[in-house]
């Protein structure tokens, strides 16, 4: 029998439990060329917060419990590990070491012993497979400015690791042609991101049994500030396939070896990105298939969600394949007709999913993760908020804002007639980054008692070209507060009225902790509640601390230095304007985190105790950028919900 009660007191099957417990945990995919084996780094929360090498057919570990298979480069880690021909190289996090690992033995160290040596995006020599390329990040002085990135090379049998690639400020993704003959890499420098100004380069490998060395080392693509290439990958022995946003868009373009041309493979334009921002090293979104240059498979980003495409290399061809999951990453070639990718529907968590594409018309998509497969979700899909994408405007310029809308859903309830429901705002982080319109079972924790949750795509997200990225340079704390209170007021007002204009929340984490902080400052009237994970309070001394991979994404975002912009500076920090925070705030920092550091935290919540505003504080030990550790996961997203239960005056 259906309830009538209040929107936000429904009580729900979808416990903190069954967050913590359902769905893959996955954090990335790779898979061995030679055997077609898949595998996929698994999260342990309730292992202190490890990673996991899994055979992801058989739902095997492959390393035992001593090992913590991640890397910490640029902070944010990524692709810790390697398959090639049954062998196994991954980093360790607990020493920083490269492992090898052949079935049946014990994980053996490669690199020599050095804590200060970060290792990440490893690729075999497809001839002496010993012969390892890798970033090696080096923080021997830990100063953001003396840390340095290179790319080396790992003779795995002599145990020795000699420079490489040296002179550019950040590297990634080497890769061989299959006979080994050529490299490429991605390069970039200061002050750009890598889906700012990035560049391809190619050179000739000359190779024997004890060393490798490049020659003839050429830039193809990519150019500083203005163009970003990126996400490089052998199509065969000739054909380099990559993707550039010359265009305004990210699009898949080749370079011949032949011919020494780049050039974009679709003949006009697609106002769509085939790539992400490349936050963290494991990322992918396009591969080759039959490594003869002829097919590839690509996802793209349309309205808010993944598409899946197959591309004519040769005839400039796009065909859009028949595909359910509207959230694809980590895609990676497993046959000449085969990929596999981690995929998510509105309704079903995340599988590791194998799409076969035998017959091009009708793709055939299968769960390959035993464990996923089997599990289904513990509460009826009729608890499931399904978003609706919802374009808004910016009432003075008439810009877009893209909102995800997920409405309270719960079939066992329905509130009192004419009662709209509490809402919670998140601003996702980056901020060059994206909401997508998947299943979270965190998001459906709140809607199934009785929330409606809005994720803001604010000017600066991704996902909708580089003009959208651009519209937050030089106008972080200005654009994205903009935004998350044009959504708070335009979906509590008509002709929307979705949502209770005086139950506004909003939330988020890093840089979208900042901009809960700015919009706290900005619209006081607006929110009644914010909740800021990790998130950045002062800029002047997030320019000072934060680690080198970002430490000149701020100049941009705030349209210059500290010493050149000083009053913007100034008046961003929301420590400077925390007097004009008048909803109740609750703050969540680990205390090791090398991006936010825990200062930031502690400024903001002493400014506003002193005044004897509400603020509550928690620090959980241990953690660094973002939570690993199951117990708190827990904390943050009980203590989360009860503070705007408590805040909104839900409680029984």
């Amino acid at each position: 029998m259906v309830k009538t009660a209040s929107y936000g007191t429904w009580t729900s099957p979808i416990t903190t439990d069954v967050v913590l417990k359902t769905g893959a945990k996955v954090d990335e995919l790779f898979v061995d060329p030679i055997t077609s084996t898949i595998y996929h780094i698994e999260q342990r929360p309730s292992e202190g917060g490890r990673l996991v090498i899994v055979d992801t057919e058989k739902g095997q570990d492959v390393v035992g419990k001593d090992w913590n298979v991640r890397s910490a480069v640029h902070e944010y880690g990524g692709a810790p590990a390697v398959a090639y021909d049954g062998v196994i190289y991954f980093s360790n996090f607990t020493d920083n070491r490269v492992y090898r690992l052949e079935k049946g033995t014990e994980p053996e160290a490669v690199t020599p012993e050095n804590p200060n040596y970060r290792y990440a995006k490893f690729a075999v020599h497809p001839k002496y497979t010993h012969l390892l390329v890798a970033i090696r990040e080096d923080h021997t002085n830990p100063h953001p400015s003396a840390v340095v990135n290179i790319l080396c090379l790992i003779n795995t049998k002599e145990k020795t690791v000699s420079p490489l690639v040296t002179g550019a400020d950040f590297y990634s993704t080497p890769c061989f042609t299959p006979d080994g003959i050529h490299i490429a890499w991605q390069q970039w420098y200061h002050p750009d991101m890598p889906w700012e100004g990035a560049e391809v380069h190619v050179a000739e490998v000359k190779a024997d049994d004890s060393t490798l060395a490049l020659t003839n080392a050429k830039h193809v693509a990519g150019k500083r500030i203005e163009v970003s290439a990126g996400y490089p990958v052998w199509a065969s022995n000739d054909l380099l396939l990559f993707v550039s946003d010359e265009s305004g868009y990210y699009n898949p373009w080749t370079y011949s070896i032949s011919s020494d041309k780049a050039s974009p493979v679709l003949s006009q334009p697609l106002e769509e990105d085939f790539a992400e921002p490349f936050w963290r090293l494991g990322y992918n979104f396009g591969v080759p298939l039959d490594l003869e240059g002829k097919m590839a498979l690509y996802t793209a980003v349309r309205e808010g969600r993944s598409v899946l495409y197959l591309l004519s290399l040769r005839g400039g061809t796009l065909e859009e394949l028949e595909c359910p999951y509207v959230s694809i990453a980590s895609v990676q070639r497993v046959t000449y007709e085969a990929v596999v990718f981690q995929g998510r529907k509105y309704d079903e968590s995340e599988r590791v999913v194998l799409c076969n594409i035998k017959e091009y018309a009708k793709p055939k998509f299968s769960a390959v993760d035993v464990k996923a497969s089997a599990e289904e979700l513990p509460f009826a899909r009729a608890y499931i908020s399904v978003p609706r994408a919802i374009t808004l405007q910016v009432p003075e310029t008439g810009e877009p804002v893209h909102v995800l809308f997920y409405p309270p859903t719960n079939p066992d309830f329905v509130a009192p007639e004419g009662e709209k429901p509490p809402a919670v705002i998140s601003a996702h982080g980056g901020p060059t980054s994206r909401a997508v319109p998947a299943m979270h079972l965190m998001i459906q924790y709140y809607t199934s008692r009785g929330f409606a949750w809005i994720e803001v795509n604010y000017g600066g997200s991704s996902g909708f070209g580089r003009k959208y990225i651009k519209r937050l340079e030089g106008k972080w704390g200005i654009v994205d507060v903009q935004d998350c209170a044009v959504a708070a007021q335009q979906l509590s007002s008509p002709p929307h009225s979705l949502i209770d204009a005086q139950r506004i929340a909003i939330t988020g984490r890093s840089a979208g902790g900042y901009t809960v902080l700015m919009a706290l400052c900005s619209y006081p009237d607006v929110f009644a509640a914010g909740t800021s994970s990790f998130g950045i309070s002062d800029l002047v001394k997030l320019g000072e601390f934060t680690h080198k991979f970002e430490s000149q994404y701020l100049f941009k975002l705030a349209g210059g230095t500290p010493e050149e912009v000083p009053q913007v500076y100034k008046e961003r920090s929301p420590v400077n304007k925390a007097d004009k925070i008048k909803a109740p705030l609750l703050v969540l920092q680990g205390s090791v985190d090398a991006v936010v550091p825990p200062n930031q935290a502690e400024a903001i919540v002493s400014n506003i105790k002193q005044r004897g505003g509400r603020v509550e504080y928690i620090v959980f030990d241990g953690e660094g950028h973002g939570w690993r550790k199951e117990e708190n996961i827990r904390t943050a997203l009980e203590k989360e919900l009860g503070f705007y239960e408590e805040v909104f005056g839900l409680r029984k």
